[in-house]
């Protein structure tokens, strides 16, 4: 099947790899020429805009959007409503907001044009793995790109999972990593309680690879955080400091606006925020109060 990429970021880029190895016609397009180049050295055909990939694609096209959510999303899928025509699909795999994703599904829709949302998973691992695809739109739209979820996700999911109406495969996605967020934090927890018992003298790599194992919780992030241990015993090369890219406060907003309790995935959010902080103010005020009150001992910032 031929498929327009758009986006050739290191996820992007291996996905269009992936398809490549598949036998997909793929037509490719980044701002970044060498990305391009890369891929056309691989089979792949490339553009040096939108509008030549999209005159390159056979109707009804089909084109792919890996780009990161917000502005660049919203231009990119703007740009190409002006270039597509009836018939033709877009792809949103990329990590947008699901209320974006409704918006924009209706605008497309008004020119005849199918929207898909594809919630995607896999990390770097995933041209060699696949990638856990859910996908929202219309289903016609998702059958006729099946071809193109069945080379991208793995084995076991024979295409991925077409979930819903538009808006339902990045909502699923977005859980997914609310998910992630509270599966790693309390990871992270419990090996810092297995650290601090000094007097045991624990060895987090032996312990970490024993657990992946029979464990009921061992997981692909246990996997991946044994690799870890093996390299750096105390990951002493690592800061403590943790980013978010959105999904898990979008988590933790659709918890309250539908009522519905999401206390361990609030928590880790938060704790990525005290992640960033170094000395925060809250902290010094409750050092403050709790001398004032009881004249408990302090440390000052010159201690």
């Amino acid at each position: 099947m031929q498929i327009g990429m758009v986006g050739l970021g290191r996820m992007g880029g291996n996905m269009a790899k992936r398809l490549l190895q598949d036998g997909h016609d793929v037509v490719v397009f980044d701002p970044n020429p060498d990305a391009v180049a890369e891929l056309t050295g691989e089979g792949a055909s490339g553009a040096d805009s939108l509008e030549v990939l999209v005159n390159q694609l056979d109707v009804p096209r089909s084109v792919w959007v890996m780009v990161p959510a917000g502005e660049i999303t919203e231009n990119t899928i703007g740009a190409l409503s002006a270039l597509l025509q009836k018939g033709d699909t877009v792809i949103d795999g990329g990590n947008s907001n699901y209320k974006e994703t409704i918006r924009r599904g209706e605008i497309l829709a008004e020119s005849g044009i199918d929207f898909l949302d594809s919630g995607t998973s896999g990390g770097v691992w995933g041209l060699e793995n696949g990638y856990c695809l859910t996908i929202g739109g219309n289903k016609a739209a998702y059958e006729r790109n099946r071809p193109i979820f069945r080379t991208l996700a793995p084995p076991e999911n024979d295409g991925g999972l077409h979930v819903g109406p538009s808006g339902s495969g990045h909502y699923v996605k977005m859980i997914h990593n609310g998910i992630e967020y509270g599966m790693m934090q309390a990871y992270a927890e419990g090996f810092e309680l297995l650290a601090a018992k000094e007097e045991f003298g624990l060895d987090l790599g032996p312990i970490t690879e024993n657990w992946r194992y029979g464990s009921v919780i061992r997981s692909w992030l246990l996997d991946l955080t044994a690799d870890e241990f093996a390299e750096d015993p105390k990951l002493e090369k690592l800061s403590s400091y943790v980013d978010d890219s959105g999904e898990g406060r979008w988590t933790v907003d659709a918890s309250v606006e539908l009522a519905v309790p999401a206390p361990v995935i609030a928590l880790a959010l938060q704790m990525r925020f005290r992640s960033r902080q170094e000395n925060p103010l809250g902290g010094r005020a409750l050092a403050a109060m709790r001398n004032a009150f009881g004249g408990h001992a302090v440390r000052k910032s010159d201690d």
